[in-house]
């Protein structure tokens, strides 16, 4: 038997859950500090868990209702007729029960559920926290590689994949690169105006949701807009609010809309 198994997902979510074994938990701690991508979204995971606790936690303390009794449930489904006054304080309650004192209701909403938008408006700000702010290798192939990096990216999603030009907005197209999620290989491609700020866009296939309209999302200090195209998912990223951000998402979809069309004719 191996004595030091590999760090699973559910050994991660048990950390932040503080459900582990002191050895385990030593093992995790070692694993994170040796992994700076995955400790920085593990502690994001953490800090939601505590907001969760914040926003529930009074709702947790106040005694059940004696209607949730178990007695008066059972009763209740036997007369189908009578309904019960559900509150949402309650349904909460319930929820709060069910997962542990909020660990396990901290994991269902903030690990992505599926492979849908949702999940990749995540990967999306987990890549840009790893690569923006990185000086040096932020792209792995920069502007002058333009044919080779679309030729990449293209052949290892199967599908032909367009950079938009944001030159217009000020925005100079950087690189890319391929990087991996959950859901298979993405390719990301990174843009800078003169003050250096940086935004990126994610691209992959979509499992579900292939045609999903737009939506702004925030996760912490990194926003996103995010939206599928033909069972292509695309989310724009950067440390700007998402209203901000929506204009150059419009745009790169009016680029990307009109090159699928061309493709098509």
């Amino acid at each position: 038997m191996n004595p030091n198994p590999p760090i699973t997902e559910d050994d991660l979510h048990g950390y932040v859950d503080q459900a582990l074994a002191p050895e385990r938990r030593a093992e995790v701690e070692a694993y994170l500090a040796s992994h700076p991508e995955v400790a920085r979204r593990i502690a994001g995971y953490a800090g939601q868990r505590e907001a969760l606790r914040d926003a529930f936690g009074p709702i947790a303390e106040e005694p059940v209702p004696p209607q949730l009794s178990l007695a008066r449930m059972i009763e209740a489904r036997r007369s189908p007729a009578r309904r019960l006054p559900w509150r949402p304080a309650v349904a909460a309650v319930l929820l709060l029960a069910i997962g542990g004192g909020g660990g396990w209701l901290s994991r269902g909403l903030t690990q992505p559920a599926s492979a849908g938008i949702a999940a990749l408006a995540q990967e999306g700000a987990d890549t840009y926290a790893v690569y923006a702010s990185d000086r040096t290798r932020a792209v792995e192939l920069g502007a002058a590689d333009r044919e080779q990096l679309v030729r990449w990216v293209s052949n290892r999603l199967q599908r032909p994949i367009a950079v938009p030009d944001l030159a217009s907005a000020g925005y100079r197209f950087m690189g890319g690169r391929l990087v991996a999620t959950p859901h298979g290989p993405a390719g990301m491609f990174m843009y800078d105006d003169d003050r250096g700020t940086r935004i990126a866009m994610l691209v992959r296939p979509m499992e579900i949701e292939g045609d999903t309209p737009m939506s702004e999302r925030s996760h912490g200090p990194v926003s996103g807009v995010t939206w599928a195209e033909q069972g292509l998912g695309y989310t724009l990223v950067g440390a700007k609010p998402a209203d901000v951000l929506h204009p150059l998402a419009d745009e790169m979809r009016r680029q990307i809309s009109a090159g699928q069309d061309s493709v098509k004719l």
